[in-house]
């Protein structure tokens, strides 16, 4: 399938498309434009907001379809925005309302901001350029708390998988959620998954998901990676994730180019 077939090519972010260094290698941008010059079409799909991550993808060099929040905003390669979803204030603030663990960052992801509880460092530094600013906020004196995504971290995964199942246990089928990061949980409105956004996208495109070919490494990605023709789980990503998906393939390592590799030797056989 993966050559004959294949006219899409969608990829994750951060741990895929990023280095370690949380930017797009020179190979890597190399790969991308020869894959532009041979017509395939590119998505990338981020749970990042799009004023965070549109500085990222312009170093690619080529235009593509940004599907950013997991799938609460899809913009076009002209940057023209095509859709989007947000959480309602109150949905937001009963999520807010549960008796969550202080010592957890929660962040609001809103249109123009993002507003934080917790000055985080390690957080701050997933964005070089900073286009989408931080508010620190104290959550109980906000008045509206409309919301792309709901986003907490902590280094305890124990502590995100113990807010997860209180939000779980309190609106059990209200909202989607993922963990981005074995550190990172979102949660989304019920309508919103990177892999409804491409379908979208490929409809638009009068394609399907046979034939895209798909790169990911969070539980975020899990029904992109299943759902198109041909799934690639990158070799940084948590072990629980590969035993879930063991029938798709492990590729190299982000710190390694594995998705810029992978295409090239697959796709444009260099």
């Amino acid at each position: 399938m993966i050559r004959e077939n294949c006219k899409v090519i969608i990829s994750d972010l951060d741990g895929t498309l990023l280095n370690q260094h949380h930017v797009i290698s020179d190979y890597t941008r190399s790969v991308f434009q020869e894959l532009h010059q041979q017509d395939y079409l590119i998505v990338v799909a981020t749970g990042r907001h799009h004023l965070d991550a549109i500085p990222l993808v312009e170093r690619l060099g080529v235009p593509l379809y940004l599907v950013t929040s997991n799938g609460a905003r899809i913009h076009s390669p002209e940057k023209e925005l095509l859709f989007s979803i947000n959480m309602d204030s109150q949905a937001v603030k009963s999520i807010l309302d549960l008796d969550i663990d202080p010592d957890i960052t929660t962040v609001l992801f809103k249109e123009e901001v993002w507003q934080t509880n917790i000055h985080n460092e390690k957080l701050n530094s997933f964005s070089k350029e900073v286009t989408y600013h931080r508010e620190l906020v104290n959550f109980g004196e906000l008045e509206d708390f409309e919301a792309i995504k709901i986003f907490f971290t902590h280094e305890n995964q124990d502590k995100l998988i113990a807010v997860r199942d209180l939000i779980l246990e309190h609106h059990p089928e209200s909202f989607n959620h993922a963990f981005s990061l074995p550190i990172c949980l979102e949660f989304m409105d019920k309508a919103v998954d990177k892999s409804h956004a491409i379908a979208k996208i490929l409809e638009k495109e009068n394609l399907d998901f046979s034939h895209a070919v798909s790169f990911g490494d969070g539980f975020n990605d899990e029904l992109m990676l299943v759902t198109t023709g041909k799934g690639l789980i990158m070799g940084n990503a948590p072990e629980t994730l590969k035993n879930k998906l063991s029938h798709l393939e492990v590729i190299a390592t982000n710190h390694e180019d594995g998705v810029a590799k992978y295409l090239s030797e697959t796709i444009l056989n260099y």
